[in-house]
């Protein structure tokens, strides 16, 4: 993937990795567009950037991504960049009965988002030069926290249809899996300053170093998150499953 000269989409924009990948990616020389539902946020990530857009966004609703893919490519023909990173994690108990909002919210945004921005996007992406796509997973795609367990699925769904992407589109679109460790972030309450998990602009300059690899890399993964893609891998799943899980425990307090 190229990394100057594109017109790119970022979902989730107006925070967290998503602004923070905006800003990088608009420093390098790209038209870059930030999509989320709260405008007051994407417009504040815009704020005194030439060529930064902000696009309200609800990945909820299947016509409302069908509509913001008509206004978007209507307002910049140009668009060869997806990356799907908008999302959300709920804490859940799988214990007991519950009310299963937050992992109905978890797939509609996690999965079926990015799903539905694709293939309202695809016809055009694949006949753009330089076209690419990037979904943003988790590290807990490999390795569960088992507190937020619909969470992860959704991260190892996206993982997989990644996957099936990169064979269906090869040599008519870029496609790239970025799986993020555990980062300072407004994701879930109190995860900003967490002790132990990445600084956001740490981990953002590491990815934007990585994307400059030639070739790119077909995953982008920081230092921080090779041992929970590699533990299956390295045979160490079931260790490193236990480490995590204690160390997120004692990281939220618990």
């Amino acid at each position: 993937m190229k990394t100057s000269g594109n017109t790119i989409l970022i979902t989730g924009g107006g925070s967290g990795i998503g602004e923070a990948l905006a800003h990088r990616f608009h420093d390098a020389g790209n038209t870059v567009i930030v999509a989320g539902r709260r405008l007051d946020a994407l417009q504040k990530a815009c704020a005194d950037r030439e060529n930064m857009h902000a696009i309200t966004l609800d990945v909820e609703s299947a016509e409302g991504v069908a509509d913001f893919a008509k206004r978007l490519l209507a307002d910049h023909p140009t668009l060869n960049v997806l990356i799907n990173n908008a999302g959300i994690m709920r804490f859940e108990t799988l214990d007991r009965s519950r009310d299963l909002a937050d992992a109905e919210a978890t797939i509609t945004t996690n999965l079926l988002g990015p799903i539905r921005l694709i293939d309202a996007l695809i016809d055009h992406l694949t006949q753009q030069q330089d076209a690419a796509i990037v979904n943003v997973t988790s590290g807990l795609a490999f390795v569960p926290m088992v507190a937020t367990p619909t969470y992860n699925a959704t991260k190892a769904a996206i993982h997989s249809y990644t996957v099936a992407m990169r064979h269906v589109l090869k040599d008519k679109v870029e496609v790239i899996e970025l799986a993020p460790p555990a980062v300072q972030t407004g994701l879930t309450p109190g995860q900003e300053n967490r002790p132990g998990y990445q600084p956001l602009d740490e981990f953002a300059d590491e990815v934007i170093t990585l994307f400059r690899q030639q070739p790119t890399p077909p995953e982008i993964l920081v230092e921080r998150v090779g041992f929970l893609r590699r533990a299956e891998a390295e045979g160490r799943f079931d260790e490193t499953l236990v480490q995590l899980n204690e160390f997120a425990a004692k990281a939220r307090g618990e």
